[in-house]
């Protein structure tokens, strides 16, 4: 099994905080979103993961070896592709084109999941999708008697289903996918200015190839801040059993509420934090009150009152609002 994760885009929806940091590797109660969504596809698949390929702009060699890192802390080998001009999600997944063969799961890195099911990999594909009641917003499939998937629509002006492609996919043969992407490329299938994956699934199953869809337990968005924040939040409720307070934290006068994931070296000193706050490695917070956050590694928070927020790395941050969006090493005193 491969596993691919397109992740090259800008991640604008998410600023400040990608400014510095690419979207995928922002922290989700303590570990990048990332990582997360690769451990949680490994987790259901029957056969090993053999190699993750990882698709990214130009992020530097110190993330790209963060990658490697992550793929071969599951036992993979970790491969990196460069998508230099951002054409669509077709063209981002050919740009992986030596890692498409057999086997292989499409994973874009803005979205994790919920699920309890192993993954039959005797299907031709399997779409993940989950019910919503906006699916004017989303890419929907529509589905048979026999709940074989028969179209992919993109935000549909008008009901054809409810059925949301989540942006996780299962194709049985790599190579099938790698034809019809390219295919797109070579006759220039292109909308709005990208090619679409849409389009290659479309020809697939007119083929003869019959995708399922798969449901999930959960879908967790992370494509924004509020997103982001929403899903670090049910992270920590779906692992509440788990003691994710580090036995190095400086604890003086102060209340968890948990669920919370609090990193080494932290120092809490008069204040109350959570539920659902997750604190990276070394950072202090003094005399405040933060529920429903993400505060990520080395800052500095005193005399706060906030939720619902995202606090960068090696910030420092001191006023009243309830509402705070922080890239790294920012500076906010009220």
């Amino acid at each position: 099994m491969r596993i691919i994760v397109p992740m090259a885009g800008m991640g604008k929806r998410m600023r400040p905080h990608t400014l510095t940091t690419p979207k995928p590797l922002l922290p989700i109660a303590g570990k990048p979103i990332v990582q997360r969504l690769v451990e949680d596809i490994s987790n259901i698949c029957t056969d090993p993961v053999e190699e993750i390929a990882f698709i990214i702009g130009d992020f530097g060699h110190d993330i790209e070896q963060d990658l490697v890192d992550i793929a071969q802390s599951l036992g993979a080998k970790g491969t990196i592709y460069h998508q230099a001009q951002a054409l669509g999600t077709a063209h981002a997944i050919l740009c992986a084109a030596d890692s498409l063969e057999g086997p292989v799961i499409v994973a874009f890195a803005d979205t994790l999941f919920k699920a309890d099911f192993k993954l039959d990999e005797s299907k031709d594909g399997i779409l993940w999708v989950q019910k919503i009641q906006n699916p004017e917003q989303f890419g929907v499939v529509v589905v048979d008697q026999n709940f074989v998937i028969t179209d992919f629509v993109e935000k549909p002006t008008e009901f054809i289903s409810d059925l949301a492609m989540i942006g996780i996919y299962y194709f049985k043969d790599g190579n099938n996918l790698k034809n019809e992407l390219q295919y797109l490329i070579d006759n220039d299938v292109i909308k709005g200015g990208e090619y679409q994956l849409p389009d290659a699934l479309r020809n697939m199953t007119n083929k003869g190839l019959k995708f399922s869809p798969g449901a999930v337990l959960d879908w967790l968005d992370c494509g924004n801040k509020d997103a982001t924040v929403h899903t670090n939040k049910r992270i920590l409720e779906y692992n509440k059993d788990k003691d994710w307070v580090s036995k190095t934290v400086n604890l003086e006068n102060t209340v968890i509420i948990p669920p919370c994931y609090i990193g080494k070296n932290v120092v809490l000193k008069n204040s109350v934090i959570g539920p659902h706050v997750s604190v990276g490695n070394g950072s202090v917070i003094e005399s405040s009150v933060i529920s429903n956050s993400i505060i990520q590694q080395n800052a500095l928070v005193k005399n706060a009152n906030f939720t619902n927020s995202m606090v960068g790395n090696f910030v420092h941050y001191s006023a009243k609002a309830m509402d705070v969006s922080l890239g790294d090493y920012s500076s906010h005193v009220g």
